[in-house]
C-alpha cells in the first residue's frame, strides 16, 4: 500500500513540476487585477466620502441662504405694516422704514461681508460644481471596479476552460479599468 501511495505522490509532484506556466502566468494577473481593484475601490470610498462632505457643506451653505431670505422676507414684512399705518409720514417710522430697507439691501447683497444672498448664492453654484465633480469622480471609479472584477472572473474562467482568449480579454478589460483608475485619480476624467 505504501509503494501505490508513493507512486501517486510521484505522479502529483511530476504534474506540479511540469504544470503549465500559462497558469502561473493568469494567476499572476488576477492577483495584479486584484491589487488595482483594492486600490480602485480605495479611490472610489474616498471620492464617496468627499462627496457626501461637499453635499453636507453645500446643504448647509443654502440653509444659510435660506435663513437670510427669511429674514430679508420678515424685514419686507415690517416695512409694508409700517408704511400702512395711519402715522407712517412720522419721522420715528420713517427711521425704522428706513433701517429695515437698509437691512434688506444688505440681506440680499453684501459685497463687503461677503454674506449676501447673492454671494452665498454664487458660493453655492461654485459648491455645486465642485460637489458634481467628485460625484462624477465616484461614478468613474465604480466602473473601473465593476470592469476589474469583471476582469478577474474571465481570467479565473480562462485557466478552468484553458480559453486563452478569456485570458487575453481580462487583460485587455484589466489594463482599460488601469488605466481609468489612474485617469480618475490624477483629476484627468
Amino acid at each position: 500500500m505504501s509503494e501505490s501511495m508513493e507512486r501517486e505522490y510521484e505522479t502529483i509532484e511530476g504534474h506540479a513540476s511540469h504544470s503549465d506556466p500559462w497558469a502561473r502566468w493568469v494567476a499572476i494577473l488576477v492577483s495584479m487585477l486584484a491589487a488595482v481593484l483594492a486600490l480602485s475601490e480605495i479611490g472610489g470610498k474616498a471620492a464617496q466620502n468627499a462627496y457626501l462632505t461637499q453635499h453636507v457643506a453645500l446643504s448647509d451653505q443654502w440653509a444659510f441662504y435660506q435663513a437670510k431670505n427669511l429674514r430679508s422676507v420678515m424685514r419686507t414684512s415690517e416695512v409694508a405694516l409700517l408704511s400702512s399705518l395711519p402715522n407712517a409720514s412720522d419721522p420715528d417710522v420713517q427711521a425704522r422704514i428706513k433701517e429695515a430697507q437698509d437691512y434688506i439691501a444688505r440681506m440680499r447683497d453684501d459685497p463687503k461681508g461677503d454674506s449676501g444672498m447673492k454671494q452665498l448664492a454664487a458660493k453655492a453654484r461654485e459648491m455645486e460644481a465642485e460637489r458634481n465633480e467628485v460625484e462624477h469622480r465616484y461614478h468613474h471609479y465604480e466602473y473601473a471596479v465593476g470592469a476589474l472584477e469583471i476582469a478577474i472572473v474571465l481570467a479565473s474562467v480562462s485557466v478552468v476552460t484553458r480559453m486563452r482568449a478569456l485570458t487575453f480579454a481580462a487583460a485587455t478589460i484589466g489594463a482599460a479599468a488601469a488605466l481609468g483608475s489612474i485617469a480618475i485619480a490624477m483629476h484627468l476624467i
